[in-house]
């Protein structure tokens, strides 16, 4: 968040440079980043900080005489600021806009929105029609009490974000076993490597590598960590800020499309399989870490119902929710089939040096695993886990 904090004075010192100011013919274009920031303090907190910096650059442009063009770095995921394109540009703050809007789009994203003929031009109406309407009808601009309610939200959800996440000892051995990061670092199946630098932790890993692990596992953390903790704060703080949290739900474009998102990933998650990935990959010693997670799970969900005013997820898009439940069944035995094998490798199947790779495998068998005859581990295994992952983000509709 320090960067996104510091974007606007960076801003200032920039403009003003006057052959920089007299270079740019009155034009400056800044890109946003959503990954990294919301890596750092999840979800929440990341999205009050990008609403709060696009405003403070766009008024220091403006005291400058420079039109603004801001460059959303969002990805496909939720966790790195994506989803519906209507949305989430009427979504931003007044004044962001001005008929021009640059973003990103990357990954399974760009098939999705462009990989057809028909689907270009959708994609091109739906980006039309937002940024022409949020010029023309401009969305609410937040009330100062909205604005007080959520500097208060956001330390609280950064605080427990960073508490699980960077100050656990326990996280980096519990997320590493749990969730097949170590096995796609290994695969070289990423555009990228996954992580920045051989060495180091969680800060070392890229956003895809880490938003893609929680999403295979079904348990998408790097979204709702933290939100329960700050709307249990103060909705117990006083009787009111319930009240206040349904009006800003109601009233707000970028709180509701903020919630409306994490609902979004909580109705495609599972907690059943996450305790599953538990109980086959995770030792003794960590159970009880991941059961501690998930009841910050199911606080997050119940509170966030609450807010919305809604009886299940998702009770506002049946489409959707439909949609889910169709996938379902084949969600689950992918992740039951990924789980096993990932214990299978783990468990040191490997081939061993007189194995003489794949010469002493049937014909059917050996016929199954020429995709990959370097690997290291037992015939298929590598292959299988590669299936289930492009398998269980297809369901996901993400990748990371």
């Amino acid at each position: 968040l320090a960067d996104l904090e510091s974007a606007p004075a960076v801003l200032t010192c920039l403009f003003s440079i006057d052959w920089y100011w007299n270079r740019i013919n009155g034009k400056q274009e800044i890109m946003i980043g959503y990954s990294d920031s919301g890596k750092d303090a999840g979800r929440l907190s990341a999205a009050w900080q990008i609403f709060k910096t696009q405003e403070e650059c766009v008024k220091v442009a403006q005291e400058f005489g420079i039109k603004l063009t801001i460059f959303h770095g969002r990805g496909g995921s939720v966790g790195r600021g994506g989803g519906p394109t209507h949305l989430a540009i009427l979504s931003q703050p007044p004044d962001t806009i001005h008929g021009s809007l640059r973003v990103t789009v990357q990954g399974e994203v760009i098939e999705q929105s462009f990989g057809e003929e028909h689907l270009c031009f959708r994609t091109l109406q739906r980006f039309t029609a937002a940024t022409l309407e949020h010029g023309m009808n401009p969305p609410k601009a937040p009330k100062p009490e909205w604005r007080a309610l959520m500097d208060i939200m956001t330390p609280i959800a950064t605080e427990e974000y960073r508490c699980v996440v960077f100050n656990n000892p326990q996280f980096i051995e519990y997320f590493r076993a749990v969730t097949p990061e170590l096995e796609y670092g290994r695969m070289n199946i990423g555009s990228r490597p996954s992580k920045r630098r051989a060495s180091g932790g969680i800060e070392s890993l890229r956003a895809i590598p880490w938003i893609f692990a929680w999403t295979q596992t079904r348990f998408h953390l790097p979204v709702w960590l933290g939100l329960g903790a700050a709307l249990s704060f103060v909705v117990n703080s006083g009787r009111k800020n319930l009240q206040m949290l349904q009006e800003m739900y109601n009233e707000w474009p970028f709180f509701r499309v903020t919630l409306d998102m994490i609902e979004m990933v909580l109705a495609k998650g599972d907690p059943e399989i996450a305790a599953l990935y538990d109980r086959i990959l995770v030792g003794e010693s960590l159970q009880d870490f991941g059961c501690n997670l998930r009841n910050k799970y199911e606080t997050a969900k119940d509170l966030l119902l609450m807010v919305t005013g809604h009886r299940e997820l998702l009770q506002a898009n049946p489409t959707l929710k439909q949609r889910l439940k169709l996938r379902e069944p084949y969600l689950a035995t992918l992740n039951v089939q990924q789980v096993y094998t990932l214990k299978k490798m783990r468990d040191g199947n490997t081939l061993s040096a007189g194995d003489g790779g794949l010469s002493s495998l049937h014909k059917p068998t050996a016929e199954l695993v020429t995709l990959n005859t370097t690997t290291e581990y037992a015939p298929g295994l590598e292959d299988t886990v590669i299936l289930t992952m492009k398998g269980i983000a297809a369901g996901m509709q993400n990748t990371g």
